[in-house]
């Protein structure tokens, strides 16, 4: 066994053989991965091993099909033959209109990233999957690549191609402990011995968190068990002539594939149950939990409605086995929070589907820093410090309950809810307010008119729109107030801090005291890495305030750039801001804090403390609405007693509450970007329309030369605005943006600007003169290109 080598890979599952193998497809061969059984003895060995194209965000969509023309060419290799059933087609059922209108959405997202998917009506779905009734049926969505694949044939093929590239496997091989070094690399401890390495890869599967405990960290992956079941031969599957397509029906809470002569059936029951929480034998190896089919008899019954054929089937086998799911359902691969060299690919519900891209793309981050797709929707850093066992064990239940039913726009599941709160929380719960996770946070996304105003969640604009509307009227027309939690914000502080900041940001960062500026911070490829203000206090402290969901991405990024005796320490969880804005904005303030709050003593971008009322804070003259607008960072201690303060003065102004649904129609009236919605890795900050806080006479930034090559080759796409000729409902992230039928582009952001009147669309788009469309609700909708300042262009207001 080798003594040292790159990296290590830990698990020899799907996640740890396609993880070894595309790093030797990205160029390093001096890698190793260890198995502590045999290859795919964990949870890959039963996986069901559907292969679909279907994915919730491009990213997932891309990985997906990088997955499906993988398998393909190992399944055509003659040297190492896979088992791959590619191309019978599947379905996913539905008996609502709403869900309808959520697979057109689909199927344009899809057809952004090159993949065709089709909706069909109920007869459709019945003549190509002869199995079905179309009782209570309303149509599905159609991939034409579903299929199914050989999990061990697949993992031995991946396997054997990487160690013909120069990579190693060592199968019974434990690992016992993990040490890292002072230079950041890594000794992996295994029952036959050490390995020294540079990178660390977690590819435990279910055994994720035992791996995790031995280098402190653990990772918010909870395994479910999960039954399903084969059955004897169905004469109607012979007699049909063709392979079942697959089904998949989130109805009854089920899936099927076929299987030889019979069907492979398996169940999302609600009466569902955790695995492994309280520790997992270490002789768990190709093994399986008890049957219970018990608990899936409803979801049974279901599908015994849907397919009536299975009456008079008999099963010949159960499986029940554990899957691994995360809080949000989706992987995590990328780096591990707060730690160097050190990556994982865990919590990978549907592995053998999409494992083949998700090693592709962490390999990609191991050796190029950043992958092809921007990774955010599955960097493990999206999740904080709230990110704790009972927490993903409460969301990994409602993940499998739904498992087939997708998230509608401004749609927020219970479980788990309230993991992060301030003082405020049950006041403005009080005050109506609705609220929106960001985070972990709640914070209030539109104050209800009435107790029991309940949100009707689609794809049209609905019954919010209205309150929506009067909460940004009240903004524009006198002053509205709402706590913005959560928000990133890092002290900085040190010798030197100044001058590595500057090199860390593309632009200038204004070093005047009692000033702030807006930058980015650029990877090594010249594409966007992170957006930040940098507040100078006028006592010489420095604040980088970043959004909510960035406070691990930004802490790694940064701590990973800081030269020696620059110190980052987080405020992110002690402070949080109230935002006053609104024309009498500044009337409010001057009521509750002493001094002078005028245009000319507090100008714009200016930064101070005060008190308000009693209360110790630091004001910012900010504006994310465009309206003018303060920015009141408050001690949690005290936040409570500046609410009420500006809330009693702002009686005799006619204040108003408003939520996070109107500050997003603001900010896109103003063409302001949202970090991972419309400013992504993919993209530098010229093609992102950001030119103007670029300054490429900069003696040097993080980025520069790699942009300096971008800008030699300049992209064919561009941001832009576009205005849509539709009040029935907004685009939707992802919504293909047409020329002539074709796709030019992409939505990034959407929503209706209630100050301007007009539904508008962000989004990257290639250059045309043709007239362009964006899909919506499986329509096409004229679009205009506009100015992307919609309102107050000259921006008077938050300078006034």
């Amino acid at each position: 066994m080798k003594s040292t080598t790159r990296v290590v890979v830990i698990g020899g599952g799907i996640a740890g053989c396609s993880t070894l193998y595309h790093l030797t497809q990205e160029g390093w061969s001096d890698v190793v991965l260890v198995e502590r059984n045999e290859l795919t003895s964990g949870t890959t060995w039963h996986s069901a091993a559907q292969v679909t194209n279907f994915g919730m965000n491009q990213t997932m969509l891309g990985l997906k099909s990088h997955s499906i023309k993988l398998y393909r060419k190992l399944a055509a290799n003659p040297d190492y033959p896979v088992g791959y059933h590619y191309g019978d087609g599947g379905i996913r059922l539905a008996n609502t209109e709403v869900q309808m209108e959520g697979y057109h959405h689909f199927a344009s997202q899809a057809a952004g990233m090159g993949v065709e998917f089709e909706v069909i009506d109920a007869d459709e779905c019945a003549r190509r999957h002869p199995l079905i009734s179309t009782d209570n049926l309303v149509g599905g969505l159609w991939d034409p690549h579903d299929g199914d694949i050989d999990p061990a044939q697949l993992c031995q093929a991946l396997a054997s191609h990487a160690r013909k590239a120069g990579a190693e496997v060592y199968r019974n091989t434990p690992v016992t402990g993990l040490t890292q070094h002072k230079d950041d690399s890594w000794t992996v401890h295994t029952e036959k011995g050490d390995i020294d390495c540079e990178i660390v890869v977690n590819a435990c599967g279910y055994r994720v968190n035992e791996v995790g405990a031995m280098m402190g960290v653990h990772h918010p992956v909870m395994s479910m068990e999960h039954q399903y079941f084969l059955t004897e031969n169905i004469p109607a599957i012979a007699e049909a002539g063709h392979r079942m397509p697959l089904l998949r029906c989130p109805i009854s809470d089920y899936y099927c594939r076929q299987e030889k002569g019979g069907l492979l059936i398996g169940f999302y029951e609600q009466d569902c149950k955790t695995w492994g929480m309280d520790g997992i034998d270490p002789n768990f190896v190709n093994a399986l939990c008890p049957d219970d089919l018990e608990r899936v008899m409803n979801v049974l019954e279901g599908a015994f409605a849907r397919m009536p054929a299975l009456r008079d089937t008999g099963i010949r086998a159960v499986v029940n086995g554990p899957i691994t799911y995360t809080i949000d359902g989706a992987p995590l691969v990328g780096p591990i929070p707060g730690k160097r060299n050190a990556f994982c690919i865990i919590g990978l519900r549907a592995g053998l589907g999409e494992g083949g891209g998700h090693g592709w793309l962490l390999a990609q981050q191991i050796v190029h820093g950043e992958a092809c797709y921007d990774t955010w929707c599955l960097d493990p850093r999206r999740f904080t410090g709230h990110a704790n066992v009972e927490l993903t064990a409460l969301k990994a239940i409602e993940e499998y309950q739904n498992e087939f039913r997708f998230h509608f726009p401004h749609e927020h599941r219970p479980a788990g809810r309230f993991a992060k709160t301030t003082p405020l929380t049950p006041v403005l719960q009080a005050e109506g307010a609705a609220f929106t996770p960001v985070n972990g946070w709640e914070r209030a996304d539109f104050f209800k008119p009435a107790p029991d105003f309940a949100e009707t969640h689609g794809y049209r604009f609905n019954e919010v729109f209205d309150v929506v509307a009067a909460e940004v009227q009240a903004v524009q027309t006198a002053v509205g107030l709402t706590e913005v939690n959560g928000f990133n914000r890092f002290e900085i502080a040190g010798d030197g801090a100044r001058n590595w900041l500057d090199r860390m940001f593309c632009g200038r960062v204004t070093r005047k005291a009692g000033r702030v500026g807006l930058g980015y911070l650029l990877n090594h490829h010249g594409c966007i890495k992170s957006e930040a203000t940098i507040a100078n206090l006028p006592d010489g402290r420095i604040w980088y305030g970043s959004a909510a969901a960035s406070e691990f991405h930004d802490m790694d990024w940064l701590t990973a750039h800081a030269p020696e005796g620059v110190t980052i320490t987080s405020l992110t969880n002690d402070l949080t801001i109230l935002v006053l804005a609104g024309p009498k904005a500044r009337d409010v303030l001057s009521a509750v804090a002493r001094g002078d709050w005028s245009a000319e003593a507090f100008p714009w971008l200016s930064v101070r403390p005060a008190f308000i009322g009693i209360a110790p804070a630091t004001v910012m003259s900010v504006s994310f609405s465009g309206e003018l607008a303060y920015e009141i960072h408050v001690p949690n201690a005290s936040l409570f007693a500046a609410y009420t303060a500006l809330r009693a003065a702002g009686e005799a102004h006619g204040m108003t509450l408003f939520g996070a649904r109107a500050v997003e129609s603001m900010r896109i009236e103003k063409g302001y970007r949202h970090w991972k919605t419309d400013l992504i890795t993919e993209f530098d900050p010229f093609e992102a329309g950001l030119g103007r806080f670029v300054k490429l006479d900069k003696p040097d930034f993080l980025g520069k030369e790699a942009l300096l090559k971008r800008q030699k080759t300049p992209s064919d796409k561009r941001f832009a605005t576009l205005r849509l000729d539709t009040d029935i409902a907004p685009a939707q992230p992802g919504s293909s943006i047409r020329a002539d039928g074709e796709v030019v582009g992409t939505v990034t952001s959407a929503d209706w600007g209630h100050r301007v009147g007009e539904n508008l669309a962000m989004g990257f788009l290639m250059a045309t003169e043709a007239p362009l469309t964006v899909d919506i609700l499986g329509q096409p909708v004229t679009a205009e290109s506009v100015d992307p300042v919609r309102y107050d262009p000259e921006g008077v207001k938050p300078r006034s």
